[in-house]
């Protein structure tokens, strides 16, 4: 096993902040990740995957593992439904376009993710009405310190709102090696209410959408509001979208009777945190090489050469001001490190 020392991080997280570790290796197979969590003379390891859901503040003063475990594979399927088997290093949205190469359905409204598969279930990511809990079957993870793999069902993984167990109980406690989605064959359920995915549709003449032309929507939406990692270092949405009580929300919406909102089947609201954000007036503001998308208010950028320090403190200024004027508190969706 190669491993280096002080390793640039800057090509290993999408928000392209320069940073080090301290030693680093790659692991290619479960027997060299297991090798790797057993290297003792290496006291702290931190598992890096895709990198697209970090802001790295500081140096990592650890042995970093970057996660490049990869295989896509059916394990059972009948006429109706199919259970498929992703490696935690593939690349979410070249494995979401892999599964409509199929005619699988069930992941469309959630291309253009950025990040890798393996990271998925912490977040429970989501987008445009759909969320990582609604297709997975189960993850496996291993324990960091027996090496035991273990398998988690969905029900185990405790779903909530870009929540998981494994951000709580089970966090730094497991790594997701791979994740089981069950979905359809035929019969596909359409989810084209949230956002503007009908208007986009339309917008093309699509009267009988096909997962595809959901997919291909989109992507022309993200690609039309969210900036290329490539071209403009950023983690997606910075911020979750506040959920408030309904007696929160009462007041809220009586003194902003235009603000956006969703309301949850819990009888709770979810308001845009981008609408919030924007209101404030940061949207398209830049402080130095930090700043806020001129298209997304929920993304925060770096324009070259901000440090990760630099985009906490601007994300903290947001929470503060937002909290200020709406008495409603915003909170990171984002891992800052360090």
């Amino acid at each position: 096993m190669n491993i280096q020392e002080y390793k640039s991080l800057k090509s290993y997280n999408t928000f392209g902040i320069e940073a080090k570790a301290r030693f680093f290796c790659e692991v290619n197979s479960l027997e060299d990740l297991s090798k790797a969590l057993q290297l003792n003379e290496y006291k702290e390891k931190f598992i890096l995957s895709g990198g697209s859901n970090i802001l790295i503040t500081n140096d990592i003063n650890a042995l970093v593992i970057h996660l490049n475990l990869k295989g896509i594979e059916v394990v059972k399927e009948t006429d109706d439904d199919v259970i498929i088997k992703v490696m935690a290093g593939e690349n979410w949205h070249k494995m979401v376009r892999w599964t409509l190469d199929q005619n699988y359905g069930g992941l469309e409204n959630m291309s253009l993710i950025p990040g890798n598969t393996g990271t998925a279930p912490i977040q429970n990511i989501g987008a445009y009405g759909v969320e990582l809990k609604d297709t997975m079957f189960s993850c496996e993870a291993i324990d960091k310190k027996t090496q035991e793999l273990k398998t988690f069902t969905n029900e185990d993984c405790q779903f909530g709102y870009r929540d998981s167990f494994f951000k709580n109980e089970g966090k730094g406690k497991y790594v997701i090696t791979s994740v089981n989605f069950k979905l359809s064959k035929k019969n596909h359920v359409l989810r084209t209410t949230y956002g503007a995915i009908e208007t986009e549709l339309k917008n093309r003449n699509i009267l009988q959408p096909t997962i595809q032309h959901i997919s291909d929507a989109v992507i022309a939406i993200r690609q039309s509001k969210l900036p290329d990692p490539a071209e403009l270092g950023n983690s997606g949405s910075f911020f979750k979208n506040p959920i408030v009580s309904k007696s929160e929300f009462l007041k809220f919406s009586k003194n902003h009777p235009d603000a956006p909102y969703y309301k949850l089947e819990d009888d709770t609201f979810k308001i845009p945190a981008g609408w919030l954000i924007e209101s404030c007036g940061f949207k398209g503001k830049r402080f130095g090489d930090a700043g806020i998308h001129e298209k997304q208010a929920l993304v925060l950028v770096n324009f070259g050469n901000a440090s990760g320090d630099e985009i906490k403190d601007l994300a903290h200024q947001i929470m503060a001001e937002v909290e200020k004027r709406f008495q409603i508190n915003i909170y990171p969706e984002v891992n800052i490190i360090g």
